[in-house]
């Protein structure tokens, strides 16, 4: 497979998020490696993170793993343990069904990149600071049930 051209894959800052949750992913910027790769069995998404931005809402997946590696700038991983600071070169890994719910906030003044791997599959996902449920991978609800 050749290098891929990171500047022709199209960078996304889309969100599946109901919009109460969606404002504090607006300045993530992604690109689908794994699907300019043709890759099927695991994905691969460059991020970018602007000043203020988070990845994600705090989450954990029930059957994908998750590892990140953090490429450039600085970040703070939120997680059940606290605050962690991240730096370029520094990895983590989130095992699915660990009940850990994490995400990646730039607290920083410049931007910050990293590369996530993960499944190509939608599964259950949680979301425990916010009345925020992901029951069948595709459809948000709120805990109770109730659909956005």
């Amino acid at each position: 497979m050749p290098k891929l051209d990171l500047e022709s894959i199209p960078q996304r800052n889309a969100t599946g998020y109901p919009a109460a949750f969606a404002n504090v992913v607006q300045g993530r910027w992604y690109r689908r490696l794994s699907v300019a790769a043709g890759l099927e069995d695991f994905g691969v998404s460059h991020v970018v993170l602007k000043p203020g931005a988070w990845s994600a809402q705090r989450h954990w997946h029930e059957i994908e793993d998750e590892f990140l590696v953090m490429v450039s700038g600085t970040a703070t991983l939120v997680d059940d343990h606290g605050e962690t600071p991240l730096a370029a070169g520094d990895c983590v890994a989130f095992p699915k069904n660990d009940g850990n719910g994490h995400c990646v906030i730039n607290n920083s003044a410049l931007d910050c990149t990293f590369v996530v791997v993960g499944q190509n599959k939608n599964g259950v996902c949680h979301y425990p600071d916010i009345d925020l449920h992901l029951p069948d991978g595709n459809t948000f609800t709120r805990k109770d049930g109730r659909r956005y």
